[in-house]
């Protein structure tokens, strides 16, 4: 714990059970769950976010998991669909569509082309996305530092047979399959294509340096947090830092909480159990990436070298995160006033 009580909390994140997880965080620290904090908040959050689901449409650079979080800790998230802005509207998505211009799987709303469009003119211009992703946040005030997992192009792809060709196999990129085909064409691998190359943005490594605890937030173990994990250098410091490390499970009795991450999880051959999912982070003692890890209570799980606590995991509302986010800082020993 820093100065005058400070805890530095780092969240390796992706996706809306990311973004929700993040709401809980804020809040349990003291902070408003929407919004900056007050200058003087005693408290410092970064989160290190999975741009792996990143992706080129109509000339403009998407990041799915980046803007969800921003406008989800900014406010301007649609809590229905959970994700996208509040009151949007669908004429550019719908012009598209009557022009025939591929692909018109994926919408793009109305107010969410603006941050795109911004995104796609400084990131031709040259500016790093990391760069972008701080100069977005100017306008939607998060109160957390999110930061790109890398400022390096990586694109997750999935290799599934060929719709149209059975007898063959294709790769798609991960919008396509989860997005069109709602992740319903059994997948034979996924990779995050670029991201043996990439480097962390600058600022992952000395966040996970300098904390005082990190989470790792019920987001897809494969696609979300598994690319993460994926850029060289970043696993290294994780396994590194002072700060104990505690994972929350994104499966309650065998399902995934939120998405298809089933599907994902049976595409590298692990089980949709928090036991599984466990033993696939494995303990830091044994190279892997845990100290600690959160399941959903009543349930039970072997993890090897890991302190394992049963708590309610759903998400239901900033409340039930917030409690389930104090297990986590118990679980790693901090204490949070």
């Amino acid at each position: 714990m820093g100065e005058s009580g400070l805890v530095k909390v780092v969240v390796l994140a992706g996706g809306v059970g990311g973004a929700r997880f993040l709401l809980g965080v804020k809040a349990a620290l003291g902070m408003p769950a929407i919004g900056a904090a007050p200058d003087d908040s005693a408290h410092d959050v970064t989160a290190l976010v999975n741009t792996a689901d990143d992706v080129w449409l109509h000339g403009l650079r998407i990041c799915p998991d980046l803007d969800t979080c921003m406008y989800t800790l900014g406010g301007g998230i649609d809590t229905e669909r959970g994700w996208g802005h509040a009151n949007e509207t669908w004429t550019v998505s719908e012009e598209l569509k009557a022009y025939g211009a591929d692909p018109t799987w994926f919408g793009l709303g109305d107010k969410d082309i603006a941050t795109h469009l911004i995104r796609s003119r400084m990131l031709r211009a040259g500016y790093p996305l990391s760069a972008v992703t701080e100069a977005l946040c100017h306008r939607w005030q998060p109160g957390v530092t999110l930061l790109p997992m890398s400022d390096d192009r990586v694109e997750t792809h999935v290799v599934v047979d060929d719709p149209d060709e059975p007898a063959q196999q294709k790769a798609l990129h991960f919008q396509e399959w989860w997005v069109r085909y709602r992740a319903g064409l059994p997948a034979h691998s996924i990779v995050p294509i670029g991201a043996d190359e990439a480097k962390p943005a600058p600022g992952v490594t000395e966040a996970l340096a300098e904390a005082d605890v990190v989470l790792i937030a019920p987001s897809n173990p494969v696609v979300s947090v598994g690319t993460v994990l994926a850029v060289p250098g970043i696993k290294p410091a994780l396994q590194a830092t002072k700060a104990k490390v505690v994972g929350v499970s994104p499966i309650i009795g065998d399902r995934p909480l939120r998405g298809m991450a089933d599907a994902c999880l049976s595409a590298i051959g692990v089980e949709t159990t928090a036991e599984a999912v466990g033993r696939h982070y494995g303990a830091r003692k044994a190279d892997g990436i845990l100290d600690g890890w959160l399941i959903a209570a009543g349930e039970s799980a072997d993890v090897p070298g890991i302190d394992v606590m049963d708590v309610p995991l759903l998400m239901s509302d900033v409340d039930a995160t917030v409690a389930m986010v104090r297990a986590a800082f118990e679980l790693a020993g901090t204490s949070v006033d």
